[in-house]
């Protein structure tokens, strides 16, 4: 009897260490098993596990091919807001920069570097047109010419200020009038006009503000000169 009943716990034993080992062995394996998923996780890029759509430069809606250079750009609104003009991924003027003002706001930009050379503003409704005129007289040949309206741009411009603006490419210019909303992106030596332009009147019939029209925004990619 006590020799049966050894046999029995023995048998007990060994039933419940081999149990023992099994169980082990499980955990083990489940362990493995999500080490090696961890792992694959996170060696795959995250393009292939996010849904989160790419960011282009400026915020463009698709990138732009080698030799061109990315902007965005947004005109003023009203009064109230300045605008807003960013290259290659850089904010160039904006209020936050404190680098605008009311009037015509213009951003010099080297055609074969992309480096912004100068920024300025100047007030066409209670300041001169006569430093305007220098300005533009002085741009280098190969130089790309941002420019982007702040409340009024127009009252102060004369025929020869609208002349050296339309060298620049613009179609838009002979027609800008008071407190009308434009944007525009040309060149000094440019021999065509340039398809980089926007132009909205200042109309009571389609104003989107009280006295002035609607935001306007353009994107697109500017060559590189290459001479």
């Amino acid at each position: 009897m006590v020799r049966a009943n050894g046999i029995f716990k023995l048998t007990v034993l060994v039933i419940g260490f081999l149990l023992a080992v099994f169980l082990a062995f499980q955990l083990f394996e489940i362990n493995a098993d999500f080490k090696l998923a961890n792992m694959i996780s996170r060696s795959v890029p995250e393009n292939d596990i996010s849904t989160k759509p790419v960011r282009h430069k400026c915020g463009l809606s698709k990138a732009c091919s080698a030799g061109h250079f990315a902007f965005k750009m947004a005109s003023g609104a009203a009064s109230v807001v300045g605008p807003r003009i960013c290259l290659e991924d850089k904010v160039v003027m904006s209020g936050v920069k404190n680098n605008v003002g009311r009037g015509i706001n213009i951003a010099l930009v080297n055609g074969k570097t992309g480096e912004v050379v100068k920024t300025e503003y100047f007030d066409m409704w209670a300041g001169d047109v006569a430093p305007l005129i220098k300005f533009l007289n002085e741009i280098e040949d190969g130089t790309v010419v941002m420019m982007a309206s702040f409340d009024d741009s127009a009252t102060k411009l004369n025929d020869e200020a609208r002349k050296l603006i339309a060298d620049l490419g613009s179609s838009a210019i002979n027609n800008l009038g008071f407190r009308d909303n434009w944007i525009f992106v040309g060149g000094k030596g440019i021999k065509t006009k340039s398809p980089f332009e926007q132009h909205i009147k200042n109309s009571a019939e389609t104003n989107k503000f009280e006295g002035w029209p609607e935001v306007l925004e353009m994107e697109g990619c500017i060559p590189q000169r290459q001479e």
